[in-house]
């Protein structure tokens, strides 16, 4: 029973970490009715390390899909600009192939590199958060987080609905990631801060919105999101552990089964919602039908905490 806990639990991981409804959300509704056969004791250090690191598991997918796109180094081959001529030339269509040699014929793509200088920018509020506000906002949030999942649901799938209205028609000013400036990467930047805070936002909605509001693509803002994750979970996933293992303990035999299992699920799945929701973007379609979930599911929380419970 267990490891079908396991499995469900990196099912709707895997596909709410990607599309803009909010994988924390789910993740402690379904706490609400799924538990773990898992030592009261343990349990909830133990499940706030593993709603991390599940998401973190999730993000590897990313790693593996667009890995060509992310990876800035290289082997200079025959018909690749040479560093000093491709830092004389500016003009645009030699722009993926300006490189910095570091050493023998290893150089570093500068599309690549400068793409990562501004994912770092807009982390740097998520850090500050991090170190700063974390646990604070989380002392006063966590007997509300149901009923803040619930409303931020239904507030970020309104927002979603009158900015893809507002938008109908105007075309997006940034049709491609190096095209981004620090000053919106930092924008967005801020703009995880809300997920950060009020459970139930979605990161990844947060800064879809955030791109759309700035003028980003739909595909751009997607894929700013799923690159942004990676260095934001990781180092999540990492300040989790060193508290988990700070605090003595260590994993016992059926929680790291429950890891294992539900990592490796939430892993597939993502590789097939990251792909779902790029070939749903590349038709032109809106982010409307998932702000209409979002306020649906949204009244029924709200409805069972409220009324039912």
């Amino acid at each position: 029973m267990e490891i079908l806990k396991a499995i469900l639990f990196g099912i709707v991981e895997g596909v709410t970490e990607w599309l803009p409804i909010s994988s924390t959300g789910h993740l402690i509704l379904l706490n609400e009715w799924v538990k773990f056969n898992l030592d009261p004791a343990r349990e909830a250090a133990f499940m706030e390390f593993y709603d991390i690191v599940i998401q973190l598991a999730a993000i590897l997918a990313v790693v593996v899909i667009y890995w060509k796109v992310l990876w800035p180094f290289g082997i200079a081959k025959k018909g690749l600009a040479k560093p000093d001529a491709a830092a004389k030339s500016s003009k645009k269509k030699n722009r993926d192939e300006q490189v910095w040699k570091l050493f023998g014929n290893v150089v570093v793509k500068q599309k690549i590199f400068w793409m990562w200088v501004k994912i770092v920018i807009a982390c740097i509020p998520g850090v500050l958060y991090g170190l700063l506000l974390d646990e604070p906002v989380e002392k006063v949030t966590a007997p509300y987080k149901a009923i803040i999942v619930a409303v931020m649901l239904i507030l970020v799938g309104i927002l979603f609905i009158i900015i893809e209205t507002k938008h109908k028609g105007v075309r997006p000013k940034i049709k491609t990631i190096p095209d981004l400036t620090w000053q919106i990467a930092l924008a967005i930047g801020f703009c995880q801060l809300i997920a950060a805070a009020l459970p139930g936002t979605s990161r990844s909605g947060a800064t879809i919105i955030a791109g759309l509001m700035l003028g980003l693509s739909r595909q751009v803002a997607a894929n700013f999101t799923f690159f942004l994750a990676i260095p934001t979970m990781a180092g999540a996933s990492l300040v989790k552990l060193l508290k988990f293992l700070g605090k003595g303990m260590t994993f016992t035999g059926p929680e790291i089964t429950i890891l294992i299992v539900t990592s490796v699920t939430a892993f597939l799945v993502s590789l097939v919602a990251i792909q779902f929701l790029t070939l749903y973007i590349g038709k032109n379609k809106d982010f409307k039908p998932f702000g209409w979930y979002r306020i649906v599911l949204g009244a029924l929380v709200l409805l069972y905490f409220i009324v039912l419970k």
